[in-house]
């Protein structure tokens, strides 16, 4: 069983499914997790769950960002923390919505990623950087070309500070979730018309839950993927692989 021995590891997006289920099973695996999130409010309940520790800050700051990680002591990374925008194509994209999708999930991740990785650096005790990105940045899904990007992006901010970080210790790596069927996608995955070609692509032909995205992002996180750096693991059913 993985023990991270108090560890500190910040998760955004922590007020979120995946990010909530991401902090559930590393308190279970004896981390000291710092949840992050917009507000403290919309942490309380996680708060009151595992008893973890709070900072929270609005991605799109990076004012709110620096504050809350300069020197805040980190061994341990997880960029959850997202907005899906809209479903459209390249022709029908609002391109404000655009902005904001690659400010949060592109932008923010660098933001968070550039500051603790400061404090890890200084630390001296190496560690773990894990970013949710998804299968839309491993091939083309329709209507997504706004979160597709962005999750692009984040893939080479993986690349790149696996690459910039790995002297000091620090691995940094990606995962790829397929679709979990919450309540905000199910207004389009849950559409039969959407849902039944998708699926009867996927080789097992399901969506994931939550808990199944959260476990390989402990992994990575963990001393047992110690030689695992820059690395895009999809979690997503083997629909990326057909």
């Amino acid at each position: 069983m993985t023990d991270f021995d108090r560890r500190p590891i910040l998760v955004t997006g922590a007020s979120g499914g995946i990010g909530g289920a991401i902090v559930r099973q590393l308190v279970d695996a004896n981390a000291d997790v710092i949840a992050s999130g917009t507000t403290a409010e919309s942490l309380e309940a996680i708060v009151a769950e595992t008893g973890c520790r709070t900072a929270p800050f609005d991605l799109t700051s990076e004012e709110q960002i620096a504050e809350a990680l300069t020197d805040l002591p980190l061994w341990g990374v997880v960029n959850c923390g997202g907005f899906g925008g809209e479903i459209a194509t390249p022709m029908d994209t609002d391109i404000a919505v655009f902005d904001k999708v690659m400010a949060i999930n592109a932008r923010g991740t660098l933001l968070v990623t550039k500051y603790a990785a400061r404090t890890m650096i200084d630390l001296g005790q190496g560690g773990s950087i894990v970013n949710v990105s998804s299968q839309a940045s491993l091939v083309a899904l329709p209507n997504h070309v706004s979160y597709g990007s962005s999750k692009a992006a984040v893939d080479n901010i993986t690349r790149v500070s696996a690459l910039e970080l790995g002297r000091y210790g620090i691995r940094v790596n990606s995962v790829h979730p397929t679709v979990v069927m919450t309540e905000m996608s199910a207004f389009y995955w849950g559409r039969p018309e959407i849902a039944d070609p998708f699926l009867a692509t996927m080789p097992l032909g399901r969506w994931a839950t939550q808990e199944e995205i959260a476990a390989p992002v402990v992994f990575l996180l963990s001393d047992g993927a110690s030689m695992i750096t820059g690395a895009h693991l999809p979690i997503d059913g083997g629909y990326t692989a057909v």
